[in-house]
């Protein structure tokens, strides 16, 4: 009689927390782009929101929440609760960036968060206007040489990889650039495009529309091999840089303390979304290489990237109060 009560108890158990499981989500989901409307976070994360609504079956909304670098909605995020119903589109500045460089924080990103799942690595672009005078790194770096200080780079904010592509570029080519920080790539592209500022280290899925349309002409790409997306355009590496390199990145994730079994549920999700031959095309066409992979995979990655970047923001003597 006890062996038999035992088992009714432990099978009600395993029903309850499948169900438990299975019930998560009961109302829709958002996801934070800690930027503006228009650039390559906010490109990705409508593209996996569309496929993760479909999956979850309910409405997965993008909530674009700019400003600071992205610290803005990265620190709604840490401080939302750990339900699973808030999401964050994580990058390379707000989860590797921007801990070194700004010296008032109001989140940790290796404490706040818990990693979901690695989305995609992003070839950034070196862009001018259309009409630029300059047609090459090489040009670049002479005009940068004649008149330190006089070109100018826009970026979707301090700390952003826009903006450390460029002071990584700075350092290495040894040339001196003036900084124009934006609360986005949306608003800093058409000053690019006008000539306001004279380059952009955008990321590619942003970049690449303007590319298409020829208001923007690229210069290279920041990755040490060439893209798929711009296979004639050359690598900053092999225009005079040589050993450049800089990659950006997104993913998900979601205030410390979300139960892991939900977790583990967004992270199946997602990596069947973005292994799929249309997204992984989708991702390509945008200059995107699409990843994927467990939450340990994502949280290893970003704490290299933030020992890298706290060594370029040291060498630059970068500090942002």
């Amino acid at each position: 009689m006890k062996k038999t009560l035992a088992l009714l108890i432990a099978i009600v158990l395993c029903v309850g927390g499948t169900s438990a499981q299975e019930r998560y989500p009961q109302r829709p989901l958002r996801i934070v782009v800690p930027f503006a409307a228009g650039g390559s976070t906010d490109i990705i994360a409508r593209l996996l929101s569309e496929q993760l609504s479909r999956s979850l079956g309910q409405p997965v909304v993008i909530e674009n929440r700019p400003g600071a670098a992205g610290n803005i909605g990265a620190e709604a995020v840490a401080r939302s609760a750990p339900d699973g119903y808030t999401l964050l589109m994580a990058t390379t500045g707000v989860m590797a960036i921007n801990n070194a460089l700004y010296k008032n924080m109001n989140y940790d990103a290796a404490t706040d968060f818990e990693y979901v799942v690695f989305v995609a690595s992003i070839t950034n672009v070196l862009i001018v206007a259309a009409d630029s005078p300059l047609q090459s790194v090489g040009d670049l770096i002479a005009a940068a040489k004649r008149a330190p200080g006089h070109l100018s780079f826009a970026s979707s904010g301090a700390g952003s990889s826009t903006h450390m592509s460029a002071e990584l570029f700075k350092i290495m080519a040894g040339v001196d650039l003036l900084h124009v920080p934006y609360k986005g790539s949306g608003p800093a592209l058409p000053d690019v495009i006008t000539g306001r500022v004279s380059m952009m280290f955008e990321n590619m899925p942003g970049a690449m529309p303007h590319i298409r349309g020829a208001t923007v002409r690229p210069l290279a790409v920041t990755g040490l091999r060439r893209s798929s997306a711009l296979p004639e355009v050359p690598t900053i590496a092999e225009s005079g840089v040589p050993g450049y390199e800089s990659l950006s990145w997104s993913g998900i994730a979601v205030p410390a303390g979300t139960p892991r079994d939900v977790i583990a549920r967004l992270n199946r999700e997602i990596n069947m979304i973005i292994a799929a031959p249309q997204m992984r095309q989708k991702l390509a066409d945008q200059g995107a290489e699409a990843v994927g992979g467990p939450p340990e995979g994502f949280s290893d990655h970003a704490k290299r990237e933030r020992d890298k970047w706290s060594r370029v923001i040291r060498d630059a003597n970068i500090l942002v109060n």
